[in-house]
């Protein structure tokens, strides 16, 4: 099955850009663009994509503000990819704590955005673990420290949730512990329900900040 795509970037450009580059992806198709986050839900309602690659910062709804109302508003929303110039920017770690998927620099090579786009739709590993860290030194803050301890992992969610940090796929992490793909994606599971995590993102940022995993 194919992964559908919504563009959303003021910039006619880019979009076409990005478009060129994932049409010509036999597993992926471009279903639709926008120029501004405003538009956003009406298009994510009307065509249901798997995937929306959002610039971070629009003059009306910036990519943070539509990424809020897409989980706000949407059931089953799709993934986000928020695509910006600048992985350092403050914009993007407050669109990852906001619910973004995972981040595209729009200099990427054309085979990193399709890498993007495949990975963020599996869902099964985190996209640029060591930026993700950067971000959370960064800007992160140590609040989270109370929200990991009531979240009572056990040992082997712990193990596991270190392991995501890397960067990780589940099927390397079951390879890694000596267990079954089944037995870690139940573990998964069980981290981000304990922690409220939308997805692996979220919680490892999560890691982060609280300083269960060092983020320098």
């Amino acid at each position: 099955m194919s992964v559908t795509v919504l563009l959303v970037d003021d910039e006619p450009l880019v979009r076409a850009g990005l478009r060129a580059v994932l049409d010509a992806q036999p597993d992926i198709e471009v279903v639709g663009e926008a120029a501004d986050g405003a538009a956003v839900i009406p298009l994510v309602r009307q065509l249901r994509p798997d995937v929306v690659a959002m610039d971070v910062r629009m003059p009306l709804l910036d990519g943070i503000e539509a990424t809020k109302a897409v989980l706000k508003s949407i059931d089953e929303p799709p993934k986000i990819l928020v695509v910006t110039t600048f992985e350092n920017d403050e914009y993007v770690y407050r669109a990852l704590r906001a619910g973004a998927d995972g981040f595209l620099l729009k200099r990427a090579r054309p085979s990193e955005i399709v890498h993007a786009v495949r990975l963020v739709a599996e869902g099964e590993t985190l996209l640029f673990p060591a930026a993700v860290r950067s971000l959370a030194a960064e800007y992160g803050t140590s609040s989270a420290r109370a929200r990991l301890e009531r979240a009572a992992l056990t040992e082997r969610e712990e193990e596991v949730l270190r392991r995501m940090a890397r960067g990780m796929t589940n099927a390397e992490i079951a390879a890694e512990m000596f267990v079954g793909a089944e037995t870690v994606k139940s573990h998964v599971s069980a981290v981000l329900a304990k922690l409220g995590a939308r997805d692996r993102t979220q919680a490892v940022i999560a890691a982060y900040e609280s300083g269960f995993v060092a983020r320098a």
